[in-house]
């Protein structure tokens, strides 16, 4: 039986073999994976030709998923940097990667990376268009808009984040509740712009269509995007950010149709207490779509920490119901993040997505911390650094400080709480002098 997409596949009971590596990794029935993909409640982003893909799913019931940002700007152009990147975070096992280069022609960084990676791949196509049509945003036409989405789906590109819900009806909003920092999403300032510009609708909005012709033609998972996102405190869970939802609600059901794949892009800055509540209106809202959230960052004002600020506020999403974390880095906010940057990141959000899958009683999550426990109370070093999310860096700290006992640590050394209790119920001489 023929197919299009993973959802049409599933809807039709067909079983991919994306399905079943998924399944395998999951540590769930294949049939079970097959019944979520057909109501929308878990994605597998695998364009038909990314033939490096190692797919994995995105949803509800599975281990919460990172993406890692990257890619090249103006100001900081090297694409051999970029691909060290791409290299160590898969090294690091990122099950996603977006590609948001927006400088020059960026076909050459994209089919690159779509070629060595074996992650799932996303980009913002709206960040490609004024370097792929080479002119001004109020001069780029709705089939030039529609030609770049075209390329990233020809290339290879598994997930495409596109600011459809950012309508007129939306930007009105925006425009009648100020906020204080305005529309943060870069790819939704660019489109608010061109509306604006050219007195038009959204043009992923009004031939909404087009676009899913093309997605269903290469099976793009749709990333709709959250233009009015907050980029403050302040701005949370405003008038704007709850109206494009709704809209982004009504979009899904539409690909549905078309059995084009949705992920729901989420916040943004928001306050700790908010989190929860918005988990919940997305997963209403959007008819339990997976969830895909950037931070969310529960402070305004750690520049420099905001992958700890953002880890906070991705655990408390993960757990109440977040299924894709967007990692941030030292850098955010402040300049292009470097490799040791986000090496940082990914570290802060592989913690993050982890504690949230304890929360979730997701299959296998709490076993790894009983393990890790297990070889500490028997002070088994090397089971240690091999259960460690980091086990590199846990590795060198303990080697850059050598105890007396080689038991111990040199925190505690032979009163080590551990070693104590192990030798007393070992019953051996404890010899703590």
């Amino acid at each position: 039986m023929n197919y299009t997409t993973q959802m049409d596949a599933a809807k039709k009971g067909i079983i991919t073999r994306e399905m079943n590596i998924v399944a395998r990794k999951e540590g769930m029935e294949a049939e079970k994976l097959r019944e979520l993909i057909a109501e929308g409640k878990v994605v597998i982003p695998a364009n038909k030709n990314h033939k490096s893909l190692n797919p994995e799913g995105i949803g509800e019931g599975l281990r919460t998923k990172i993406n890692v940002n990257l890619g090249i700007s103006k100001d900081c152009c090297s694409i051999e940097k970029e691909l060290e990147k791409v290299r160590v975070a898969i090294e690091m096992k990122a099950e996603a990667i977006m590609d948001l280069s927006n400088y020059g022609k960026t076909e050459n960084m994209r089919k690159r990376v779509i070629d060595m990676s074996t992650a799932m791949l996303g980009t913002v196509p709206m960040y490609d268009a004024i370097g792929f049509c080479d002119k001004e945003l109020k001069d780029i036409t709705v089939d030039e808009f529609f030609e770049v989405v075209e390329k990233h789906g020809q290339d290879g590109v598994d997930f495409i984040t596109i600011h459809a819900g950012l309508n007129r009806e939306t930007a009105t909003a925006v425009k009648n509740n100020p906020r204080l920092t305005q529309i943060v999403s870069r790819g939704g300032s660019l489109l608010f712009a061109w509306m604006e510009l050219n007195n038009r609708e959204n043009p992923f909005y009004e031939y909404y269509d087009r676009l899913l012709d093309i997605c269903e033609k290469y099976d793009i998972t749709i990333s709709l995007g959250d233009a009015c996102r907050p980029g403050s405190l302040k701005d949370a869970t405003d008038p704007a950010q709850i109206k494009e939802l709704i809209t982004l609600g009504e979009l899904t059901k539409k690909a549905w149709e078309r059995n084009v794949q949705v992920m729901i892009e989420g916040p943004g800055h928001m306050a700790l207490n908010e989190i929860k509540a918005n988990m919940l209106l997305e997963k209403k809202l959007c008819h339990g779509a997976p969830f895909y959230v950037l931070g969310p960052l529960v402070t305004d004002v750690a520049p420099g920490y905001d992958h700890i600020t953002a880890a906070i506020g991705g655990t408390v999403a993960a757990s109440s119901g977040a299924d894709f974390l967007c990692y941030v880095t030292p850098a955010e906010h402040l300049r292009l993040p470097s490799l040791e940057d986000m090496k940082e990141g990914i570290i802060a959000f592989k913690i993050a997505a982890h504690a949230a899958d304890i929360a979730k009683g997701i299959k296998g999550a709490v076993e790894w911390d009983n393990a890790m426990s297990k070889a500490r109370a028997d002070l088994d070093w090397e089971t240690m650094f091999d259960l460690a999310i980091d086990g590199e860096k846990a590795r060198r700290y303990r080697m850059e400080s050598s105890p007396e006992d080689p038991e111990t640590c040199t925190m505690c050394g032979k009163m080590c709480s551990m070693r104590t209790m192990k030798k007393i119920l070992n019953n051996e001489d404890l010899n703590i002098k």
